[in-house]
């Protein structure tokens, strides 16, 4: 069974996402038989390329939201990510960029068989340790520690190999229906937009997996005796 997730770099609500996804697989009575892959929905291609911002500037910038609002809706995202198991989580405190770049080294890394390994280390990056993730030199440096051919990665970020297939990405979750990230899509079947909890998750991955492996009666069960609604069945004696 396949799952699907699409995800911004960036943000608070996708990473926390991914952590949910990944605790309802291990939950799962059938995890080894699941494949995790994600996929990028970039939200920060309005942002020039080379700059960065505080988050605080940002959510102004972006929502108009500033001072007391703001502090609390990201404090609110912390304190519930430190309450499943992610902390530090730096959300309020952080900074922001265009992140087609990381997009296109998530693809680039996915193409050499890292693809849940370079989202996981790009998520612990930015919200972990509040470390850029948005130029070449932040890129080359997560390229080493996954165990990229760092000139191999130079050169395909250069020339921008992966921008296309990011964008192609992203167009195809709006097919399916996102209207932002995180969304899920859970054997090809289920749509689930945000970061559901890992319970809910849970509950579509049983009923995915219930839908494709029906359960078929023996064809030699015969007449054994059973109870149902009108009491059981009394066995005749011989």
């Amino acid at each position: 069974m396949k799952v699907d997730i699409w995800s911004e770099v960036t943000c608070p609500w996708c990473s926390l996402g991914n952590h949910r996804v990944a605790k309802a697989i291990e939950r799962f009575e059938h995890a080894d038989e699941v494949e995790l892959v994600h996929h990028s929905f970039p939200l920060s291609s309005s942002f020039p390329e080379g700059d960065t911002f505080s988050v605080r500037e940002a959510l102004l910038r972006q929502h108009g939201m500033g001072g007391t609002q703001a502090e609390t809706s990201t404090r609110r995202i912390e304190k519930l990510a430190a309450s499943e198991g992610l902390s530090p989580y730096q959300v309020l405190d952080n900074k922001v960029g265009n992140t087609d770049l990381a997009h296109e080294f998530l693809a680039h890394a996915s193409a050499q068989g890292k693809n849940r390994e370079a989202w996981d280390a790009i998520f612990a990056t930015h919200f972990g340790k509040a470390e850029p993730v948005f130029s070449l030199d932040d890129l080359l440096g997560l390229s080493d520690e996954l165990g990229l051919d760092r000139e191999q990665t130079r050169q395909a970020l250069t020339d921008r190999r992966y921008r296309q297939q990011v964008r192609d990405d992203a167009a195809r979750a709006q097919r399916l229906g996102a209207t932002g990230a995180p969304f899920i899509v859970v054997d090809d079947r289920y749509g689930i937009p945000g970061a559901q909890d890992s319970d809910s998750l849970l509950e579509v991955l049983r009923k995915a997996w219930d839908d494709s492996h029906p359960l078929t009666l023996a064809d030699d069960a015969g007449d054994a005796p059973a109870c149902g609604p009108d009491g059981c069945a009394v066995p005749e004696r011989t």
